[in-house]
């Protein structure tokens, strides 16, 4: 598969990305684990059918000492026993926070008080602020068909 438009290249692109990527170095190393951070990116990331972004969470969480039994499982991590309660609330919030379109209202009153059981105010606004940003790449990457698979560790950090 071909790019559309090859964003790395592109000085707007460029522009738009670096601001983007300060949004995720902000999140980085605040309160929520780099762990769950990872899991909820690489969650939406299947949602969207964003290879370029799963290709590059599976790598970076392996790469932050995630096992490759837990990455297996993250689409079906309601039936897997790997993921603490912390982090199934969590993924479920990246799942309602990704598909708002098909949640009637958004984030169900449910959903976030589970997750609120587990999270923090300040946790809560990383997830969230989490979401909204790999949902912003996945759809950078989708719409202009971003190759999965060349994604190098620390290649954007």
């Amino acid at each position: 598969m071909d790019a559309r438009l090859n964003i790395f290249a592109n000085p707007n692109a460029g522009k738009v990305l670096k601001y983007i990527g300060s949004a995720g170095h902000a999140l980085a190393g605040g309160p929520v684990p780099a762990a769950t951070l990872e899991l909820v990116n690489l969650r939406a990331s299947q949602i969207n059918g964003c290879g370029f972004c799963a290709d590059m969470h599976i790598k970076d969480a392996i790469a932050a000492g995630e096992t490759q039994q837990r990455l297996n499982l993250v689409a079906t991590w309601r039936e897997a026993t790997c993921f603490t309660e912390a982090e199934r609330a969590a993924l479920e919030l990246a799942e309602e926070g990704t598909r708002i379109a098909d949640a009637n209202g958004g984030v169900s009153d449910e959903v976030w008080a589970n997750a609120a059981n587990h999270y923090d105010e300040d946790q809560l606004f990383t997830l969230v602020s989490q979401i909204a940003l790999i949902n912003t790449y996945n759809r950078l990457n989708v719409i202009t068909r971003q190759p999965a698979g060349g994604y190098v560790v620390g290649q954007f950090g």
